[in-house]
């Protein structure tokens, strides 16, 4: 099925005084492409750490295909791919290839399908000059793509993309979105989370705003 629901989530951050998600519901379905914009400090990050089950909603719920995500895990991270605003904060491998390669090392795929997936997805992003390069010492656009690399790699059935246009030039971000457009055609359901005014015009199928924790259509 590929959908994902959060129904009237709340969360907050041990110490916090308010709130960082206050009642949100959102729907994700197979063969869609959302946006949620907001400001700065909205929560949009922490709304996509929950739909990926990295955190636990306080009230509310996530539900994959209709059962509660919670109970699913940790299965249910093969089918949902997550990038972060700050690409650093996923990296921990000494080169761009080990990078992209842990995910399907992880599925115990054999070295010879690793290397050839990890080149079919680098190619795709422009990015096979950078495979032997730590990730930490590259640029910030550089930094976005092999994030995403990592997650495309492994072909997950839902999407959740933190800023995945940052600091990417007009070009790169065009290859982007025609990846992601592509997949969606394929059946993904994909959320990102952006400000870019570049996204406005390209097939978004739904765009959301998100502000002081609160979901706005």
């Amino acid at each position: 099925m590929n959908e994902l629901l959060l129904k009237d989530v709340w969360f907050s951050y041990p110490g916090s005084n308010a709130p960082v998600l206050r009642g949100v519901t959102l729907e994700l379905r197979r063969s869609e492409l959302i946006l949620v914009r907001g400001p700065n400090g909205s929560g949009k990050s922490t709304l996509l750490l929950v739909a990926a089950g990295l955190l636990k909603p306080e009230q509310g719920e996530v539900l994959l295909d209709g059962v509660p995500l919670q109970s699913q895990l940790p299965a249910a991270r093969r089918r949902i791919g997550i990038t972060f605003q700050n690409p650093d904060d996923q990296f921990f491998n000494a080169t761009v290839y080990d990078e992209i390669a842990f995910a399907l090392r992880q599925l115990k795929l054999g070295e010879n399908a690793v290397r050839e997936r990890v080149a079919e997805v680098a190619e795709t992003l422009h990015i096979e000059n950078l495979l032997e390069r730590p990730p930490f010492r590259l640029s910030g656009g550089e930094k976005v793509k092999v994030a995403l690399a990592s997650v495309l790699v492994y072909d997950p059935d839902i999407l959740l993309l933190d800023e995945p246009t940052a600091y990417l030039t007009s070009e790169a971000k065009e290859t982007v979105l025609r990846i992601l457009t592509d997949l969606r055609d394929r059946g993904r359901a994909i959320a990102i989370t952006a400000n870019d005014p570049y996204l406005m015009g390209y097939s978004i199928d739904k765009v959301y705003t998100l502000i002081d924790g609160r979901l706005q259509t």
